[in-house]
């Protein structure tokens, strides 16, 4: 009878497309005797074990497609390098209050801005941000804001521009990283107007700049959109200022000269 039944099981389990339950069948009533657990609790381990494995193969996944550069977290990063910089903010972003939360008072989604001189690890903590939010669960999509720009024109030429456009506004969480690196002609800003305009309270964007908002201008090439960017922004936004030295120049000897240089 035993038999019988752990064959059904196996069975069954491959039917309902429950493959690590077939697999590891005999070690998890084992385990399940030896720590003589009630009906209830082995239900229990026997749905976490599977929910465990789809949610790790969904977080690879996922973070394959993300377009990532990297997937460092925040544990990864050197606050002591960045001693201006308060780690128990940063930490709290971690906690995903940019997240729209159905039900509540944060039904909106929110944004979050870091900025700072490159090399200061904004592009680090952006992404540490998209990990976490990708292990909770919405999807994520990085990229930088030059390559943004050029998907989008090559779309456009195209005349998919609208479908093309769906690529940023369809991920919950949209890292846009090296916003101010390269300035925008006026057709480029209007581009990144439709998009955060698009994402305005549905979706977050995390960004990173170089610039000071108040160099928008220039970046855009244009006052009225830069503020109209802005305006949709920063209406819901976390900003980060990062204003101390290169992480990547800490083991690098400058010379005298080299270190007067503005």
């Amino acid at each position: 009878m035993t038999e019988l039944v752990t064959t059904r099981i196996h069975d069954h389990a491959t039917r309902l497309g429950l493959p690590h339950l077939a697999e590891h069948l005999e070690t998890l009533v084992d385990r399940a005797e030896a720590d003589t657990m009630g009906y209830r609790e082995f239900v229990d381990l026997l749905l976490g074990e599977e929910l465990g494995l789809r949610e790790g193969r969904r977080l690879r996944t996922a973070l394959k497609l993300s377009g990532l550069p990297h997937h460092k977290t925040l544990d990864e990063f050197d606050f002591a390098f960045q001693p201006d910089l308060d780690p128990r903010k940063v930490r709290d972003l971690a906690a995903l209050p940019f997240l729209p939360r159905q039900g509540t008072a944060a039904s909106t989604a929110s944004n979050v801005a870091l900025l700072g001189p490159p090399g200061t690890g904004k592009t680090h903590i952006a992404v540490a941000l998209a990990v976490a939010a990708c292990q909770a669960g919405p999807s994520i999509y990085f990229t930088s804001l030059d390559d943004c720009v050029r998907q989008l024109r090559a779309a456009e030429a195209a005349g998919r521009f609208a479908k093309k456009l769906q690529t940023y506004l369809r991920p919950s969480v949209l890292v846009l990283d090296e916003v101010g690196y390269l300035p925008c002609d006026r057709a480029a800003a209007n581009m990144v107007f439709q998009l955060i305009s698009r994402r305005y309270e549905r979706g977050t964007i995390i960004l990173t700049s170089n610039k000071a908002f108040s160099e928008w201008g220039q970046v855009f090439t244009d006052e009225v959109l830069a503020t109209a960017i802005l305006d949709r922004l920063l209406h819901h936004c976390d900003v980060v200022a990062i204003n101390g030295p290169s992480y990547r120049l800490k083991d690098r000897t400058l010379t005298p000269a080299a270190a007067a240089m503005p």
